[in-house]
Order: C-alpha cells, then sequence, then structure tokens
C-alpha cells in the first residue's frame, strides 16, 4: 500500500511566501470544508511580493516545460461549481522548461494590483483572490499550488448623504412613517432613525425590525436570489407611545 501512495505523491513540494508577512494585516476566511484559517489583506493598487520555493523530493527529479505564477481574481457560482470567471489574470513565468534537482527560490512581483472587487463569499457565489503556482509537466498532470488573500477597499465617506423617508400601512387602519439619518453606510455605522405613528386603529404587539443581507446571482430565469438576515432588533413591546419611536442600532 505504501508502493501504492507514494506513486501519487507529487515528487515536489510548492510554496508560497509573502514579503513582510508579520506586518501585514490577516483576516479570518472560512473555507469549503467549513475550518478556518489567516489570509494576508490587501486593497487595490498595492504591490503584491513574495517568492516561490519549490523543492523536489528526495532522490527525484523533476522534468517540466515551464514554471509560472498568476494573480487571479475569479467568481465562482457554486450551481456551476468549479467553473470560474477570472476578472483579472496576471502572469509572471518563474523558470523555462528544465529538469529541477534541489530546491529552488524564485521571487516574484505584480505592481499596482488594479484589484476593483472586493473578496465576497456568499450563499450561492464567492469572489476571491488566489495566487496560483502551476509547473507543467508532459504526460502527467501539472502540479498547481494555490494561496488565497483578501481584498477590501475603502473609499471616503460621500459629500451627499441624504436621509430616507418612507411610508408603510393598512389603508384606514395603520399609517406609519420610517425617517433614517442617511442613506449610505460603512460596516461598524450606527443605524439612527424614528418611527413615526401618524394613524393607528389596530391592536400592536410589538414591532421589530430585521437587517437583511440580500445576494441576485444569475440573470433571467436563472436568477437566483438569496436573503439572509444579519441582525435583528425589537423596537417595540406593546402599545405605541405617541407621535413617534426611535431607533438606534449599533
Amino acid at each position: 500500500m505504501n508502493i501504492i501512495a507514494g506513486a501519487f505523491k507529487p515528487p515536489c513540494k510548492i510554496s508560497i511566501s509573502l514579503t513582510h508577512p508579520t506586518t501585514r494585516k490577516q483576516v479570518r476566511v472560512k473555507k469549503e470544508n467549513d475550518q478556518t484559517v489567516m489570509v494576508p489583506l490587501f486593497q487595490s493598487q498595492e504591490n503584491i511580493v513574495g517568492e516561490v520555493s519549490i523543492e523536489p523530493a528526495r532522490g527525484k527529479k523533476v522534468e517540466h516545460n515551464g514554471v509560472k505564477i498568476e494573480l487571479l481574481g475569479q467568481i465562482e457560482l457554486y450551481f456551476d461549481r468549479g467553473s470560474f470567471y477570472d476578472f483579472t489574470s496576471l502572469v509572471r513565468e518563474l523558470e523555462v522548461p528544465g529538469n529541477l534537482y534541489e530546491r529552488k527560490t524564485y521571487p516574484f512581483e505584480f505592481s499596482t494590483v488594479e484589484m476593483p472587487h472586493e473578496s465576497y463569499n456568499g450563499i450561492n457565489v464567492r469572489l476571491r483572490y488566489v495566487l496560483k503556482v502551476t509547473i507543467s509537466r508532459n504526460f502527467v498532470n501539472n502540479i498547481v499550488e494555490h494561496m488565497d488573500f483578501v481584498v477590501h477597499n475603502y473609499i471616503p465617506a460621500p459629500s451627499i448623504n441624504n436621509s430616507i423617508k418612507m411610508e408603510v400601512g393598512i389603508e384606514d387602519c395603520l399609517h406609519i412613517e420610517f425617517e433614517y439619518s442617511k442613506s449610505k453606510y460603512h460596516l461598524k455605522d450606527v443605524v439612527i432613525g424614528k418611527i413615526y405613528f401618524l394613524l393607528v386603529r389596530i391592536k400592536l404587539k410589538n414591532m421589530e425590525l430585521e437587517i437583511r443581507r440580500r445576494e441576485s446571482t444569475g440573470s433571467g430565469t436563472n436568477t437566483y436570489v438569496e436573503t439572509e438576515t444579519l441582525a435583528k432588533f425589537e423596537l417595540m413591546d406593546g402599545v405605541p407611545v405617541r407621535d413617534y419611536s426611535s431607533i438606534h442600532m449599533n
């Protein structure tokens, strides 16, 4: 059994490392097996610099048709798993065709990389960035190694951020107005607003407000929409106080 297992073992080990990993922020990402790993965080227009090490197994010679590293931005729909749309694709050739007999290290750099979209891992789709090393070979499978990283892009607060007002109700029974202090929020913002009870002719037990994330993928008849509740707040228990109740959510 050990002989059979050894026949399928890759003839070399590939490792990808980034320059200054200790000073770069790390974020937690959930993998497909539900395990979480820490990966480096980047922003668009940053330089991605590091090195690739290839170490052949003891006594092994690795014949190849070249070694390359790619920086890929990919979108994958889970109902079409394994099929990627590459919106960013950069390549650096590390080695010309030949043979590898011992450990060898190759530096690489992708300068001022345009990464317009933020990393996202949703219910039906994920957007990922990955460094991919490929050792091309004849007649046998290529040897491939991946390293994921995350992209968050920060933009200044908008100069115009209008408030939101909306009305809901039941004719001749209930008339409520909602007002929120602004229409655009950052992820660590506080939502502040008011609820005005203009007409109440039915018995109300309580009022809850939910923050939901809505994900839409595909197009036409193949559109998939998923809604996930991120947070739920109880705003009122019992009969409403006249005029309004305030909203304050962290």
